[in-house]
């Protein structure tokens, strides 16, 4: 059996140099400009002083001989094209304008990760070797009331069917996925999907300048995905373990009740650009979002630093540029409201640790050179301070191979890992991963549904599960894969954010929320503590060591999530959280 895990890896291309999208649907402080663009030229993210006004810079970006394609007036942030020669020297005199470079790819979803190198762990050392009593099953125990609830070990680890019986999510709680795009049509997640709120801000690139296929042919003539629409599988996959319906159909997600909106800031390959990023967070931030879940990492810096020595002027230049872009964008969310999750990343280090980056930037190939990166250097959004970050484990309890780790880690929750069990007949299982929602359009054009919404061969070949119902006289089907990754952690810990908001919210109508430190305070106050593994199993499974007690540790952060202590433990930590506001001001 190959999984569909695995056969999904492939989706992820090459991107082009010169790919920001064009005309973003915004909020008030996200307007898109002129449709069109000079044929010769190139795109270059602009970024004003801070404070600037946004005529201000477009009138700079125009005298200096740019055209404004996409902007944003909260961070200041302007996608222009022109010609490359002399353009960048000009603009750059502008009093208003503090940075100025091509545009670039700043993140993408993972690809499938690959198994991990098989370590035999007696070779390291003789009492490391994995014994029959130390095998643990996979956490049994109810999951909630639908079908497929039985295949999601992460539910149970999280005492999700347990916080149900108190909070299973308030409609007025929004969860913006920033990510690929979510099926709204999927008969999991159509519940609970708001598509009057949901935007798409990238457009489709089927090719770059080279002529290499980066998103494929285009769905629409438009080029802009509909708001209901993910071809690329990855933020149906999250919004699914976030607000999967409870209905008896199909799985359940955290906070089943809760409102999905797609906040799309993601190309159909997983890559993300500076300015549709940026417009999602700043429009998640005006519509009222309240948890907003981003599971991607930055690329092609494996770490954004400042002044790296190693790196060219333009190059640093390019980096302070996405540090500080990303910095306005997630202040304004913090400031309107809006908790942010993030995964950590997949890498299987410490961001904060001094280390030799030898692979960036790795696009475009062949530019990437040594550098000693610290934690001085980030990873946005993950590096940014209001960033909730998530880190994985798997179902035997212990941290998933590839998570990220460190002093910088807020939580932990459930991400799958295929080679939990290293060693035993549980091992490189696909369900050691997590289940979650697949949208039938990318299932047809993958081939494992047919035209008619049915299961190929090859699809119960590959693993995917499938539930149908009747609805008015016909068979409505859903489907569903296994990932792992820290962006299957982070979905786990938004959805119990939601319900916090949900269970402790304070106001009325718009006006309906909770500050994103109180749940902080929350989440990470009511995780379940998690001490550092045997160091001989850590030795020889992760090639890392854990420092830290079961309070906190550089595996396992405050522990992790715990959706029924969340809900039912948590008012004496938002009084906690409110006394210490007062005493502040």
């Amino acid at each position: 059996m190959r999984p569909f895990a695995r056969l999904a890896a492939g989706l992820t291309l090459s991107v082009s140099l010169c790919g920001a999208a064009v005309g973003s649907l915004g909020p008030a402080g996200t307007a898109s400009a002129a449709q069109t663009a000079p044929e010769a030229g190139r795109d270059f993210s602009v970024l004003g002083v801070a404070g600037a006004p946004l005529d201000a810079i477009v009138a700079a970006v125009e005298a200096a001989g740019g055209t404004v394609k996409n902007s944003n007036a909260v961070v200041g942030l302007v996608t222009a094209v022109a010609g490359s020669d002399g353009f960048t020297d000009r603009l750059a005199r502008a009093a208003v304008i503090q940075l100025v470079t091509p545009v670039r790819v700043i993140g993408r979803v993972p690809e499938l990760l690959p198994a991990l190198p098989q370590i035999n762990p007696q070779a390291l050392h003789p009492g490391a070797v994995a014994r029959p009593d130390q095998v643990r099953a996979r956490p049994s125990g109810p999951t909630g009331s639908d079908p497929l609830d039985t295949h999601l070990w992460g539910l149970t680890a999280i005492n999700a069917a347990e916080a149900h019986q108190t909070e299973r999510g308030d409609r007025r709680v929004l969860v913006g996925i920033l990510d690929t795009g979510v099926d709204g049509t999927h008969p999991d997640i159509a519940p609970n999907f708001d598509r009057k709120l949901s935007r798409n801000f990238a457009t489709d690139i089927p090719k770059d300048a080279r002529g290499v296929e980066v998103d494929g042919p285009c769905e629409v003539p438009s080029c802009q995905d509909p708001v209901d629409a993910d071809d690329n599988g990855h933020g149906t996959h999250v919004a699914g373990s976030i607000a999967a319906a409870l209905d008896g159909f199909g799985l359940s997600g955290v906070a089943p009740n809760v409102t999905i909106v797609n906040v799309r800031g993601a190309q159909d390959s997983g890559y993300f650009f500076l300015q549709e990023v940026v417009n999602a967070i700043t429009y998640s931030a005006d519509i009222g979002i309240d948890v907003l879940n981003m599971s991607f990492y930055t690329d092609p810096w494996a770490a954004l630093c400042a002044g790296n020595l190693a790196d060219t002027p333009a190059q640093q230049r390019e980096q302070q540029l996405i540090l500080e872009g990303m910095a306005r964008a997630m202040a304004y969310a913090d400031g309107k409201g809006v908790t942010q999750v993030v995964a950590l990343g997949n890498a299987n280090q410490d961001p904060t640790a001094p280390r030799i980056d030898a692979s960036s930037p790795n696009f475009p190939e062949g530019n990437a050179h040594p550098r000693l990166v610290d934690g001085t250097c980030r990873s946005m959004p993950a590096g940014d301070e209001h960033a909730i970050r998530v880190g994985a484990y798997g179902p035997s309890g212990n941290k998933s191979g590839f998570s990220n780790f460190g002093p910088s880690l807020s939580v932990v929750a459930p991400g799958g890992w295929f080679d939990d069990y290293a060693g035993t007949a549980q091992g490189s299982q696909e369900e050691n991963g997590i289940l979650s929602a697949l949208p039938r359009s990318l299932a047809v054009k993958l081939g494992i549904v047919d035209s008619t919404g049915r299961l190929t061969a090859q699809g119960e070949e590959t693993g995917i599960h499938e539930a149908c119902k009747r609805s008015r006289g016909k068979d409505v089907c859903g489907f569903y894969h296994y990932l792992q990754g820290t962006s299957m952690a982070a979905p786990h810990a938004s959805g119990v954010a939601a319900l916090i908001v949900s269970a402790y919210g304070r106001g009325s109508g718009a006006n309906f929320g909770l500050a994103p430190a109180a749940v902080r305070a929350v989440l990470e106050g009511t995780a379940k503590g998690k001490a550092c593994p045997d160091p001989l199993v850590a030795f020889a499974t992760y090639q890392a060591a854990c420092a830290g007690d079961a309070s906190f540790n550089t595996f396992y952060g405050h522990g992790s999530v715990d959706a029924h202590a969340a809900v039912t433990a948590g008012a004496p930590l938002i009084a906690e959280y409110i006394t210490g506001r007062d005493r502040a001001h």
